[in-house]
């Protein structure tokens, strides 16, 4: 088992030049701006201000590396889609996640978060594919769970599971950052993807 709450900052990359290769497993996150990406990683590690969550959506610029456990690296990827930031900016955070998806052999595992409430938008179905294109492993965390009906929440994990065309393979797991629904079964499921 990875100790999670043993987590450290190591390092942001801005260039490929940056990437880690050290051979240690790479566990990717990846979201859309506004989804709570940084708040699910705080819940993973326990730890409230761990990953930055910005106030404004789409604050992380750059891939972000977290070591846990001395073992694996959790990989913050730039959120997509809402952000409020200029054209040359975002252009650059797309070849930077170009450039990285470009190396499948940086990324183990993938946990991709969508939002629990909404269908998957343009932006998360082209996340999904790239993700598909490296054969990684890869699991759907829904977050913000908390927010949506008992009675809905078949209904949205139904239309996740179709917008982004996922494999009986594929795993969505309902999740909220606030509560800590979904964290056990996330963490059981990154483990066994790892094997």
């Amino acid at each position: 088992m990875i100790d999670f709450q043993k987590t450290e900052f190591i390092k942001s990359a801005v260039k490929p030049v940056d990437f880690i290769r050290d051979g240690r497993p790479q566990i990717t996150f990846a979201g859309r701006s506004n989804v709570g990406k940084s708040s699910v990683i705080n819940s993973i590690v326990k730890r409230k201000n761990f990953a930055r969550v910005g106030s404004q959506p789409g604050k992380t610029n750059q891939i972000n590396y977290f070591l846990s456990d001395n073992r694996v690296y959790i990989t913050d990827l730039p959120g997509y889609g809402y952000a409020k930031v200029s054209k040359a900016e975002r252009d650059r955070w797309g070849k930077l996640m170009e450039s990285y998806f470009a190396e499948p052999e940086l990324i183990s595992a993938g946990v991709m978060i969508v939002d629990a409430r909404h269908k998957p938008t343009a932006d998360d179905v082209t996340m999904s594919r790239w993700f598909k294109d490296t054969s990684c492993p890869v699991v759907v965390a829904a977050n913000k769970v908390d927010k949506v009906k008992k009675s809905e929440l078949q209904g949205n994990i139904a239309l996740i599971r179709s917008t982004l065309d996922l494999g009986d393979d594929i795993k969505v797991i309902p999740y909220s950052a606030e509560t800590g629904t979904g964290r056990d079964e996330l963490l059981a499921e990154i483990e066994r993807l790892l094997v």
